[in-house]
Formats: structure tokens, C-alpha cells, sequence
């Protein structure tokens, strides 16, 4: 399997970039194609916006590719998601596309466009505390489609988001259909108090009301709050589902960390 690399949001380090193509080449089922743009800097992303544009079309029509990962987070895929799905290449139907966090809005837009895609560990994930865990696993699912990889208590179809970016989706030409669909949330780098307001605003949406039950993954690196929010994660999430009429389906094992799983959407 040839997989391309690109980062449609932030840059990719050189030293997360040389350790996954190694383990890559190790492995004798995959091959990565690390595009350059991986490597540009313009402020806060990889590259300007028509140069992160113009390489992911490039490897989306690419018929020699069978997939394309996206390098890390951060912010930025927003600002192209909408322009790269628009007249689509009949190689980019043939893919699969993996990512999370700020990959979300690419996610989205893929999948209500009709491309294979799953939540998944990224290249830059394997400088983590056990990084290498989480990169095995997603190129065990992207070349081998390996059961051992996806989140454990998936019920089909599925999708998963960060909160925020999936907040942010809503009322957008990105927002997919999530009728019917086991919903999937993690979070990371928020007050809690925020993550109140975040809920308010998803549960409110038509759309996600019709989901077939929500799941909260990890909440990590909470920031601190004064005075104390009095609620943990939880708590929030379940009373925003109860408000709402969701049903709230438990803990889901996704987030931002190396113990991060896959989750193919509407499989």
C-alpha cells in the first residue's frame, strides 16, 4: 500500500516525519510518500492556504496512491475543506483518508461527499509517550484493516470529532448527516466551562439530536478554572444529553494520545 502525506493544518516535525517513514519501511506492507509541503511554514500553518489546497488535491487525484494521511493537527484544514471536495478526481474515490482533531473538518466534508474515511492516530502522534503504539495502529488499519485497531464498542454506522471541531462544523456546508450514527466526542485544552457551552451549542442542533447515541472519549489537559467549575467531564456530557433527549452510550477509548483508536466512518 502507497500512503501520501500531507498536512492540511500545521507543520510537520522533521524527526515525527523521519520516525514513521522508518517504522513504515520496517513494516514491508506500506509506503509512505511524505509530500514537502509537510515541511513549509507560513505563521501558524504548513504553508499558505492555496499551498496546503494544492498538494492535498494533488495526492487525492494521484492513482498511484491508495491513501492519504494527514500529518498532524492544530488548525487550518477549515480553510480548504470546503475547496477540496469541489469537482472531485475519479482517483480521490479510491482512497482511504485518516485523521483526527483538527482533521475533523476534512472528515466531515469527505464522507458527505462520498470518500472513504476514519478517525485515526496521525504521523506526528509517534512523538508521544508510546507514539509508536498509536502510529502502528493506524497503518495496521489503513494496510490490513486490522479489527485490533478501531474503538472497541463501535456500533455501525459511526463517526467521531473533537468537540469543538465538530461544534464548529454544524451550520456549515461541511456538516455531515448524523442520523442514526453512534457519535463519538473527545476533548483536549479546554476549560470546563467551555466545554458546558460547547455541549449547549451541539445538543441544540436538529442534526446531532437524531444521532443513535453519543459516546465521550478522553478530555485531556483540562485548563485550570477560578472559581472551580464544580462538574467534571462527565457530568457535563450526561446532562447536556438528558436536557436534549440523546442518549449517552458511555466512554468511548479516543482522544489526543497515544492510546487513541480508529474509527472508519459510516462502516
Amino acid at each position: 500500500m502507497r500512503i501520501a502525506v500531507v498536512a492540511p493544518s500545521c507543520t510537520l516535525k522533521r524527526e515525527a516525519a523521519d520516525a514513521v517513514q522508518a517504522m513504515a519501511a520496517a513494516r514491508g506492507d506500506c509506503d509512505l510518500a511524505i509530500h514537502p509541503q509537510c515541511f513549509l511554514s507560513d505563521g501558524h500553518f504548513a504553508g499558505p492556504d492555496d499551498a496546503r489546497l494544492a498538494a492535498l488535491r494533488e495526492v487525492m487525484a494521484d492513482p498511484a496512491l491508495d491513501a492519504v494521511w494527514f500529518a498532524r493537527g492544530g488548525y487550518g484544514s477549515n480553510r480548504i475543506a470546503q475547496a477540496a471536495v469541489v469537482d472531485l478526481p475519479d482517483a480521490a474515490r479510491g482512497k482511504m483518508y485518516m485523521g483526527y482533531s483538527d482533521a475533523g473538518f476534512l472528515l466531515g466534508a469527505f464522507h458527505k461527499a462520498g470518500l472513504d474515511v476514519a478517525w485515526g492516530p496521525m504521523p506526528q502522534d509517534v512523538v508521544r509517550d508510546g507514539g509508536e503504539a498509536a502510529v502502528t495502529r493506524a497503518l495496521d488499519w489503513m494496510a490490513r484493516r486490522e479489527p485490533a485497531s478501531l474503538e472497541p464498542d463501535l456500533r455501525q454506522p459511526a463517526m467521531a470529532f473533537n468537540l469543538t471541531v465538530l461544534s464548529n462544523l454544524l451550520g456549515t456546508p461541511l456538516e455531515p448527516d448524523l442520523a442514526g450514527v453512534d457519535l463519538l466526542i473527545e476533548e483536549v485544552s479546554e476549560h470546563l466551562y467551555a466545554t458546558d457551552r460547547t455541549m449547549f451549542h451541539l445538543t441544540s442542533s436538529p442534526n446531532v439530536r437524531k444521532v443513535a447515541r453519543l459516546r465521550l472519549g478522553r478530555v485531556g489537559d483540562i485548563l485550570p478554572n477560578d472559581p472551580d467549575f464544580g462538574r467534571d467531564e462527565l457530568s457535563i456530557i450526561e446532562d447536556w444529553c438528558t436536557r436534549s433527549g440523546i442518549a449517552y452510550g458511555g466512554r468511548a477509548d479516543i482522544g489526543h494520545d497515544a492510546q487513541n483508536r480508529v474509527v472508519p466512518f459510516g462502516r
